[in-house]
C-alpha cells in the first residue's frame, strides 16, 4: 500500500497528540514522519524532505500558519489547516486544493480532508496551495474580528470591542466593552497574532486595549472603561508612559 509522507505542526502538545492518534486510527495510508511545537524548525525540516502533506494550526504565537507557508521554497504539500476563521472563509478553503479542519477535530472531516488531500497528490493538483494562501491573507486583512472558540463554538468580535484578555491556567477570559465576558479553552498566546497594534501586552497574563485605558495608577495598575484594574509590571510600564 503506498503511503503518504506527512509533518504535523501545532504549538500545542495535546492538539498534535490527539491529531497523531486520529491519523493512525483512520487514515493508515498517511506516514507520520515528523510533529513540531516550534515553527521554525518545521521549516527547516520542510525546506530539505518536503512532505506530501502538511497539517498546520493557523494561530501560533510568534508566527501564524501563514507567514510559515511564505518561509517554504517552492511549496509542493497539500495543506490542511487547523482553523477557526468565519464561513466565508472556510467555503472558499473548501472549494480549494486545500482543506481545512476545526478542533477539536472531527472524525468524517480528517478523514474527507485527507481523501481530498490524496486525490490533488494523484492528479497533480497542486497549484492551488499559493493561490489560497494569497486569497486567506487578503481577507485576515480585511477581516478585524477576533475569533474565539468557546465550548459552543465561536464567537466574532469586533476588536473595539474588546477591553481586556485575562489569561490564566491555559484559558482565556475575553472582557467586553458592554460588562459581559468570553471564556476560551485557547491560551492568551494564542489570540496575540490576531489582534491589532493597539493591544498592549502589560503583564504576563493580561493585554489591554490602550483605546480603553482611562487612568494610570502610581501602585501599578491601569483602570479600563469599564472601571475594571489590571495589573501592570515595572517592565512593562516604561513602554506604556511612553505610547502617551
Amino acid at each position: 500500500m503506498k503511503t503518504y509522507s506527512t509533518i504535523l505542526i501545532d504549538d500545542e502538545q495535546n492538539a498534535l497528540q490527539n491529531l497523531s492518534k486520529k491519523l493512525q486510527r483512520y487514515c493508515i495510508d498517511l506516514d507520520i514522519t515528523h510533529t513540531f511545537q516550534d515553527p521554525k524548525e518545521a521549516i527547516i525540516e520542510i525546506n530539505k524532505n518536503p512532505p506530501d502533506l502538511l497539517f498546520l494550526d493557523i494561530q501560533m504565537p510568534g508566527m501564524t500558519g501563514f507567514e510559515l507557508l511564505k518561509q517554504v521554497k517552492n511549496l509542493r504539500s497539500q495543506v490542511i489547516f487547523s482553523t477557526a476563521y468565519s464561513e466565508h472563509a472556510l467555503e472558499a478553503i473548501k472549494q480549494s486544493a486545500v482543506d481545512y479542519i476545526l478542533k477539536p477535530v472531527d472524525k468524517d472531516e480528517l478523514i474527507n480532508a485527507v481523501q481530498k488531500a490524496i486525490d490533488n497528490i494523484l492528479n497533480t493538483n497542486i497549484d492551488q496551495n499559493d493561490k489560497l494562501v494569497q486569497l486567506m491573507n487578503k481577507m485576515i486583512e480585511r477581516d478585524h474580528k477576533l475569533k474565539i472558540p468557546t465550548q459552543k463554538g465561536i464567537s466574532f468580535i469586533p476588536q473595539e470591542e474588546v477591553i481586556h484578555l485575562e489569561g490564566y491556567d491555559g484559558y482565556t477570559k475575553i472582557h467586553i466593552a458592554d460588562g459581559s465576558t468570553i471564556m476560551s479553552s485557547y491560551s492568551l498566546g494564542k489570540f496575540t497574532d490576531q489582534l491589532e497594534d493597539y493591544f498592549f501586552k502589560c503583564h504576563k497574563s493580561h493585554i489591554i486595549n490602550i483605546k480603553a485605558v482611562t487612568a494610570f495608577e502610581n501602585e501599578g495598575y491601569l483602570v479600563m472603561g469599564n472601571d475594571y484594574r489590571v495589573p501592570i509590571t515595572k517592565t512593562y510600564k516604561k513602554t506604556f508612559l511612553d505610547l502617551f
